[in-house]
C-alpha cells in the first residue's frame, strides 16, 4: 500500500450506505504488513446467496480452489480476506491454511465451513500462517457493523494507493435496493474473469443462479476489459452476495435471469462493476495517465477486443504515453501483431480526438504542437478505425512509468 495517492484517483468518493444483512470488520493480524489492517471479515445473514467468477490461470491460489469447490452450494455466511500473502503456489500447506481459516471463521460466525468464502492477495509462494486468524476472527465477529465499507476496502489493499468502492441504489419492483462494491488491484492485472479481488453486496432477493448470470455477463466489458501489465493473477476473485433483506420491503424474489423486472438492477449492477474496473486502471502501479483504447471497424467485436488488448498491453505504446509522445507508429505495430484482420491502407488513428494517421499514412493535417498539447492530459484516448466491418470494443489501461519498475523490482523486500 503506497503512501502517495495516484494522481488519477477519483476526487468524488461515494458515501457507502449500509446493506441490510451485511456486517464488516477489519483487523491487523500481522500477515505481512506492520502497523496496518490486513484482514477483512464480512458476516452475512442466513439466506444470503453467492456467486463468483475466478481466474483462468492454470496455477490458481488455494483460496480460489476453495471458493470454486463451495460455490455450488449457492449460499454464504462469511467472507474472509487477507492482504500481504496470496496463499498461492503453497502446496498442501496452502490447502491446510484455507481449511483452518474456514474452520476458524465458521466457529466464530456459527455456520458451516461450506458457507465461508476466502480470498488472499499478496506475495506468491510464501506459506500463510492461518493460526494468526485464531482469536482475531472471533473478535471481528463481535465487532462487525454495517458501516465499515471504507475500512474494509483499505484492509484488502497491497500496492494500491487508494481504496476502491462504488455504490448504486435502484428500484426492484417497487422497493429500493442497494448495491455496494469494493475492489483491490494495481499490478498483475490482465483479468481473465474479474480483477485481483472484488466483492459486491446487495440486499436484493436474488437466487444464486441469477447472481451468477449477472456476474458472467457483467465482467466481460468491465473487469475483463482492463489491463495494467498483461499479467493475469493467480488469485483473481470476484464474489457477489445477495442477502435478500429487501424482500421485507416488498422487493420481488428473482429466480430467473430473464425476469424483466431485473433490467434496471442489471444495469446498476454492471455500472458498479464498471466503476470499480476503471478505478483499478486509474491505480495502475506508477500510473500517471488513464488510457482508453477504442477499436472500431473490425470484422467482429471479438477481433476488436484482441486488437485493443494488443495496443493496451504494448510496453512501447504505454511508455510513449508516459512520455507524452503521440507515437502512432507503435499503435500501428500493435495492430499488426495482434493476428486479427487488418488492412494497413485503411487504417486511421487518433489521439484524444485528433487524427494523426489515415489511409495507411500520416494525416495530411497533422500538427505536432497540437497533438503534443493534448498528450499532456491525464486521460488519453487512442482510437483506431480499421474500416473492415462493424466490430467495436473498448478497453482501459494506463501508461508504463519508471515507478512501475521500482514498485515491482523490490515487491518482496
Amino acid at each position: 500500500m503506497s503512501t502517495t495517492i495516484s494522481p488519477l484517483a477519483p476526487t468524488d468518493v461515494p458515501e457507502m450506505p449500509a446493506i441490510a444483512g451485511v456486517k464488516l470488520a477489519t483487523a491487523a493480524a500481522g500477515i505481512r504488513y506492520k502497523g496496518r489492517t490486513d484482514v477483512l471479515l464480512a458476516v452475512m445473514d442466513k439466506g444470503t446467496t453467492v456467486a463468483g467468477v475466478f481466474t483462468k490461470s492454470k496455477c490458481p491460489s488455494a483460496p480460489v480452489e476453495w471458493c470454486r469447490a463451495k460455490l455450488g452450494r449457492g449460499q454464504a455466511r462469511a467472507l474472509v480476506v487477507n492482504s500481504g500473502n496470496a496463499n498461492a503456489f503453497t502446496g498442501k500447506t496452502g490447502k491446510q491454511s484455507t481449511a483452518l481459516t474456514a474452520q476458524t471463521a465458521a466457529k466464530a460466525v456459527g455456520c458451516s465451513t461450506g458457507d465461508v468464502f476466502l480470498a488472499s492477495t499478496g506475495v506468491i509462494g510464501e506459506p500463510l500462517d492461518a493460526t494468526k486468524f485464531d482469536g482475531v476472527l472471533a473478535t471481528l465477529t463481535e465487532a462487525a457493523t454495517p458501516d465499515h465499507w471504507m475500512d474494509a476496502a483499505r484492509a484488502i489493499m497491497t500496492t494500491d494507493t487508494f481504496p476502491k468502492v462504488a455504490t448504486a441504489t435502484v428500484k426492484l419492483g417497487k422497493a429500493k435496493v442497494t448495491i455496494n462494491g469494493m475492489a483491490k488491484g494495481a499490478g498483475m492485472i490482465a483479468p481473465d474473469m474479474a480483477t485481483m479481488l472484488s466483492f459486491v453486496f446487495t440486499d436484493a432477493p436474488l437466487s444464486s443462479a441469477v447472481l451468477q448470470a449477472l456476474l458472467k455477463s457483467g465482467v466481460e466489458d468491465t473487469f475483463n476489459a482492463v489491463t495494467i501489465d498483461s499479467d493475469t493473477s493467480t488469485s483473481d476473485t470476484l464474489l457477489a452476495f445477495a442477502t435478500g433483506a429487501a424482500a421485507a420491503d416488498g422487493a420481488p424474489k428473482i429466480s430467473r435471469a430473464s425476469d424483466p423486472r431485473l433490467k434496471a438492477f442489471a444495469k446498476a449492477f454492471r455500472d458498479v462493476l464498471a466503476d470499480l474496473a476503471e478505478q483499478v486502471a486509474r491505480d495502475g502501479e506508477g500510473a500517471r495517465k488513464l488510457v482508453e483504447v477504442i477499436v472500431e471497424g473490425a470484422t467482429s467485436k471479438a477481433s476488436a477486443r484482441r486488437i485493443a488488448m494488443s495496443i493496451a498491453n504494448s510496453p512501447l505504446v504505454k511508455t510513449a504515453i508516459a512520455g507524452e509522445d503521440a507515437n502512432w507508429g507503435r499503435v500501428v505495430m500493435a495492430v499488426g501483431k495482434a493476428g486479427e484482420p487488418a488492412n494497413r491502407d485503411k487504417l486511421s488513428i487518433s489521439f484524444n480526438g485528433i487524427r494523426v494517421a489515415r489511409s495507411g499514412a500520416r494525416d495530411p493535417s497533422y500538427n505536432e504542437a497540437e497533438v503534443s498539447a493534448v498528450m499532456k492530459n491525464p486521460k488519453i484516448q487512442i482510437k483506431v478505425t480499421l474500416g473492415l466491418g462493424k466490430g467495436r470494443d473498448r478497453v482501459l489501461t494506463c501508461d508504463l512509468t519508471k515507478e512501475y519498475v521500482a514498485i515491482n523490482g523490490d515487491y518482496r523486500s
